[in-house]
Order: structure tokens, then sequence, then C-alpha cells
């Protein structure tokens, strides 16, 4: 794999580096060797900072001093800003990062190869700009065909009730407990992220053409289907059901196929994205209830622990257990290994 720095320049311990948060979780697409973020978490362990777990990658105040890592091929943008904005202050430390010979992975809709200046750039020192987010061409792009109904295999959406509740985090923890307990399991990425940390199948939602969402899913799903015959597959979520900025996910059990579903929520948020003005979050009881009417079991909830005390998540999880009689899962502090069991009786049956 090649090495990597993470660019969050500030921004680490907010939501909006969810981005860096995959990465330095896991990835098999780099090696990641530090993150450049601010002075105050400067000189700390990365890993430590996201969740109390040591993970060997220090944090740098800027690129100077970030420069001491020898062998780096790779600067990534960690930031999924609203809208899809470059920070301003980040092409600064793009420019000084080129300059050192680095090429620049880029998962936002603001692309680097429509600057002019930054493309000269990196043509004069030699580097790639990688923007993961440019949309397909029409030539590459594929319509539905109704092949989905071939796939045998469980195919489990991991769908969440706002953004930035851990689907793609949980949906790779299910990939690795299914691959620990003895069985076949693939995750379908559907974000930036999702491809930075190594998904081989899959395809960037929020840039494709409105039409060819369907087609590009389920060929995803077909293709991952055909060649790796896995015993469960897994669809990452975008946004949610009735998020009003983004709704998203009905593509997932309808045109996906996804019969079983894993639902998350933030028993602590009360707006879409923290804002009151987009609207009050639903129950989890209401979600679960659309869910069922469009063909699909919630077979799980898990619960994205942000503003929880330890004390107060696993309350929160026998609360849940009691009211809904399902596993309820806690992936961070518990991992997703009380789901393994459920998913079994899925390939029995």
């Amino acid at each position: 794999m090649n090495n990597a720095i993470v660019l969050t320049n500030g921004l680490l311990k907010v939501l909006d580096a969810k981005t860096a948060h995959g990465l330095i979780r896991g990835t098999e697409r780099f090696t990641i060797k530090g993150v450049i973020d601010c002075a105050e978490t400067a000189g700390q362990d990365a890993g430590t900072l996201l969740d109390g777990k040591h993970r060997d990658i220090p944090v740098f105040e800027n690129f100077n001093t970030a420069a001491a890592l020898k062998d780096i091929q790779y600067l990534v943008i960690g930031v999924a800003t609203v809208g899809g904005k470059l920070p301003g202050d980040m092409l600064t430390i793009i420019i000084e990062a080129i300059n050192a010979g680095i090429s620049i992975v880029n998962g936002l809709h603001e692309y680097l190869n429509e600057k002019p200046a930054i493309v000269a750039l990196a043509k004069e020192k030699g580097v790639q700009l990688i923007d993961v987010r440019k949309p397909k061409t029409r030539e590459q792009l594929s319509f539905w065909t109704g092949d989905i109904y071939n796939v045998t295999a469980p195919i489990i959406a991991v769908i969440g009730m706002d953004c930035a509740m851990g689907k793609r985090t949980t949906a790779r923890m299910l990939r690795q407990a299914c691959e620990a307990s003895g069985m076949k399991a693939q995750m379908i990425y559907t974000g930036q992220t999702g491809w930075l940390q190594g998904g081989k199948y899959g395809f960037i939602f929020d840039s494709t053409l409105n039409d060819f969402v369907s087609g590009e899913l389920e060929n995803a799903i077909v293709t991952c289907w055909k060649e790796e015959k896995p015993d469960f597959i897994f669809l990452e979520g975008q946004s949610s059901l009735r998020n009003p900025s983004g709704p998203c996910g009905i593509e997932l059990l309808i045109s996906g196929n996804a019969k079983n579903v894993i639902l998350l929520f933030s028993p602590k948020r009360k707006y879409f994205d923290h804002d009151e003005k987009w609207g009050r979050i639903p129950s989890v009881e209401s979600e679960i209830e659309i869910i069922e009417k469009l063909g699909s079991k919630v077979i799980a909830v898990g619960i994205h622990t942000e503003d929880c005390t330890t004390e107060e998540a696993f309350a929160f999880q026998k609360q849940y257990e009691q009211k809904l009689n399902i596993p309820i899962l806690l992936p961070i502090q518990e991992g997703v290994d009380k789901i393994i069991p459920t998913l079994k009786t899925l390939v029995n049956n």
C-alpha cells in the first residue's frame, strides 16, 4: 500500500472530518502515516483523539512539521464539508504538498483538476490529482436491468436516521465480523470514503446522475455477487430516508433489493444535521414502520453514541432492546458480533 498523510486542518475533532475518521480506523488502500490538523491536537495520536484507541498515527500542526515523515506518496483531503466545498485555507497546504512531490487525493465536489494553476503545478512536479468524486461519463454508467433478482445472497442495507451516524463504519465492521466468524462478506461502498478505505465494489452516490443511481447500485451488487459469491452483501447507506437536505435510502431497499436492514440512530441528536431549521428527527419506531412497509425487515438497530457517556450508551442499549426486541448494537463500544447469530439464520434460510 502507498503511504499517505491525511489533511484535516483543524477539523479533526468534528463531524466534517468523517473521511479522516474512517481512514484512521482502517483502510486497505493506503498506509496512514499521519494527520495534519492544528496546534491544539498536534503531538497526539489520531486514534486516541478519535475513539480512545491508540493507532500510532501522529497528528501534526502543519505541513512543515509533517514533512519529517519519509516516503509519503499521497496527501488525502480528510474532510467532507456541506456542499463538498474545499475549505479555502487548505489550498495552501495542498500547494506545499505538490511542491514536495506528493500526489493529492480529493474526495470533495470541488475538483482540483478544474483549477488550472494547480493542474499546471502538478504537471510540473510530476504528481497526480485524483478527484474521487468526479462523475463518470454517460458511457461508463449502468441503467437498472432487473439482474439484481438473480442475486441469492442476503443483501443487507446499513442505513441511518441522519447523516454522519456511522453507517460506513458499521458496514465495514459487519464485513470484518463475518469474516472473523468464517463467513464471506462484501461491502458495497456508496461514498468517497468507502473507496478511500479500499472498497472494491461500489459507486459514488452523490456524484451519479439520478437516472443511473439505481443501475450503478445494481451493477455494483451483481458484479460483486458474480465475482466473489459472498454469504452476505452489506450496502453502505447515505444520508437518511427523511433528511430534507438529501433524502436517501429507498434506492437500497427497492433497486438494491435489500430485504434486511440494520438501522443506525443517535439518541441524543434532536435535529437533522443538528440544525433546528431542518426539522426534528422522527422516532426509531416510525422509521422501522416505514422500512417494513417498503417490504424490508429491520434485523438490528445500532446506536451512534455521540454526546453519550459510556453509562448512558449502555442504558440506551438496554432501553431499546426492551422496546424493540431485536439486537441493539454499540459498534464503537462493543463491536457488532451480537448480530452474527441473526445473520447465520439468514444464510440457513
